[in-house]
């Protein structure tokens, strides 16, 4: 088949309106977005997606994880469909661009196509990934991870926020339990656009990543167990200090990660003491630990040696100590074929690329086994994400859907 000619294009600036649009709902407090998967604002952006696609002459389906999927039909009702897609969910203090790109993105290369009066002999199917943050229902993916076969839906819906609400509940109560089988769908290929959410791109002023592997990763909760006990009166050598082996912990997982460079990241994220007072030593410490490689033994070696330094840190200090896996995935390697076919499109189209490792996980790390996928990334200034100032430009937007539109109008066939 000959590939789409180099003039195609999508409309950058119904693009951008697009995600400015989308950006109105769940506004955060300092010009991003809060719209955290199964509350009131993400039941809003799921709505306002579905009218686009309706409006787009696409048919919705969602199962019963939530995911949404917006068919346009192919020529060739037995060949199976071409998905692109990425989530509409954000972290609290997130960007307008994280996932909504990759969606929005899926979104306009259909319009182009409608635009152009092109039909494709595969379908098309445009997806919304539910829960792809994990900031609000640990772990992260955790539909598309469904979906793939990774976790069953009776954990998914057992998984519970800050507050102890179920996300099986929060599904229901905003309206989004489809009918589908998770996992049900066979697709062709699927291609997901996300910007970088890393400095690279930016810093080698290329317009666009065109990803080979993503980094595998674990998460680890760990729980210290100590004695609450007044700060001022209690001797030193007579505390269990559960705020001081989180510390201890959190340094070891810095050093750990620097002993296998290159090519290896972890820190401590998210961390509570309690009872968080001034003035009590905290008798009780939770926080999660997040390592990440893409080569396989070196993520296995941090695990453990993390592992080893924390029951380490425990047994010095007398503490109580609980370690469980709350988030995994290995390293991932993206399907070559599809990999040339987008290396392929940005070269044609003359736009600036180099290949690149993803440093988060995205849903791709998991349809990526249960069929061929690829992913393409955007600059976003200064490699910033996961926060309300995140910013990419209409121009590395317009250029990562542009590669998009021609890598699925290849893989899906254009119809004569």
């Amino acid at each position: 088949m000959a590939a789409p000619g180099e003039n195609l294009r999508i409309n950058g600036e119904r693009l951008w309106d697009s995600l400015m649009e989308m950006a109105q709902i769940g506004p955060g407090v300092a010009g991003g977005n809060n719209r955290q998967t199964l509350t009131d604002e993400d039941a809003k952006g799921r709505a306002l997606f579905q009218s686009w696609c309706d409006a787009a002459g696409m048919s919705m389906g969602v199962d019963t994880m939530g995911n949404m999927f917006a068919t346009r039909e192919g020529t060739d009702a037995g060949a199976l469909p071409v998905y692109m897609g990425s989530h509409l969910d954000t972290q609290p203090t997130g960007g307008k661009y994280d996932g909504v790109l990759g969606v929005l993105g899926a979104l306009e290369v259909v319009r182009s196509m409608n635009d152009a009066g092109i039909k494709t002999k595969h379908p098309i199917v445009v997806t919304n990934w539910t829960n792809e943050e994990g900031a609000r229902f640990a772990p992260a993916m955790l539909a598309s991870g469904v979906f793939a076969g990774m976790h069953s839906q009776e954990y998914a819906y057992d998984r519970q926020d800050g507050e102890g609400l179920r996300f099986g509940d929060e599904l229901a109560r905003i309206g989004w339990v489809g009918d589908e089988k998770v996992g049900a769908r066979k697709m062709h290929a699927m291609i997901e656009l996300h910007i970088e959410q890393g400095p690279i791109l930016e810093a080698e002023g290329r317009d666009v990543g065109v990803v080979t592997h993503g980094q595998g990763l674990w998460w680890l909760e760990i729980t210290l167990t100590g004695k609450d006990a007044h700060t001022g009166s209690t001797p030193m050598n007579m505390r269990v200090n559960a705020g001081l082996g989180m510390a201890r912990i959190t340094e070891a997982v810095h050093r750990i990660a620097m002993s296998h460079q290159p090519g290896a990241v972890g820190a401590v994220g998210q961390s509570n003491v309690y009872p968080n007072s001034r003035n009590v030593i905290p008798g009780k410490a939770v926080f999660t630990v997040d390592i990440r490689s893409p080569d396989q033994d070196k993520l296995d070696a941090m695990k453990a040696e993390v592992t080893r330094a924390a029951h380490a840190v425990a047994a010095e200090l007398g503490l109580g100590i609980a370690i469980e896996d709350v988030g995994h995935f290995d390293p991932v390697t993206f399907d070559a074929g599809l990999v040339t076919v987008v290396r392929a499109a940005a070269e044609r189209l003359g736009y600036s690329h180099m290949d690149l490792i993803s440093g988060a996980g995205h849903d791709a790390c998991w349809i990526n086994r249960v069929a061929p996928t690829v992913m393409i990334m955007c600059p976003c200034v200064d490699g910033l994400s996961h926060n309300e100032a995140e910013e990419i430009s209409p121009e590395w937007a317009a250029a990562g859907t542009d590669v998009m539109f021609h890598t699925v109008l290849e893989v899906a066939g254009v119809a004569a």
